[in-house]
């Protein structure tokens, strides 16, 4: 920490924190979508034939995982920001307001506007083994989950890019 409180960030640090921070965090995400419900299969299934879904839709996840990780870097950056972040888990807690955050918009903006935007009244592929409102409530709950652990991921990675770590670490290993 600088005399001022806030942590000396530098530019290849903040946006290599969101680029990095944002893969690593989608991919935690996407194998809690893919291997939880196969909501990956439906973001693709919105996009292209039924197919290619699985494909194409790990390609979107990642882009937009990427998109919002440098969202996240901008945010965190920030001066009014860093001086309420004085340790690792702080960023971690931040990455998981975020996530949680980014979790209702996708869901209740962005993804309804993507199924408009493609002419899709219902979900494109029975992507649950069971049906009805059991399902409903499952995906729903799955895709929240996957965005809290995004957030989780998305903090530690950008604070240890940025040479933020735990205290246990610290005391264990040399960090710069």
């Amino acid at each position: 920490m600088s005399d001022t409180g806030t942590h000396s960030l530098d530019g290849v640090g903040v946006w290599g924190g969101g680029v990095t921070g944002g893969l690593v965090a989608g991919i935690a995400m996407g194998l809690v979508l893919h291997f939880g419900g196969n909501q990956i299969e439906l973001l693709g299934g919105l996009a292209t034939e039924p197919g290619t879904a699985v494909g194409v839709g790990w390609t979107i996840h990642l882009m937009l995982s990427i998109a919002f990780g440098l969202l996240f870097a901008a945010i965190a950056s920030r001066n009014a920001v860093q001086q309420l972040m004085d340790d690792f888990s702080d960023y971690v807690i931040a990455g998981l307001v975020f996530g949680a955050i980014l979790g209702l918009f996708a869901g209740g903006v962005l993804f309804p506007l993507a199924m408009e935007r493609a002419g899709v009244a219902a979900l494109p592929v029975p992507f649950l083994p069971i049906a009805g409102t059991t399902a409903e409530l499952f995906s729903a709950l799955l895709f929240g989950f996957g965005h809290l652990v995004y957030g989780l991921v998305l903090g530690g990675v950008f604070a240890t890019v940025n040479g933020i770590t735990p205290s246990g670490v610290r005391e264990r290993a040399p960090v710069r």
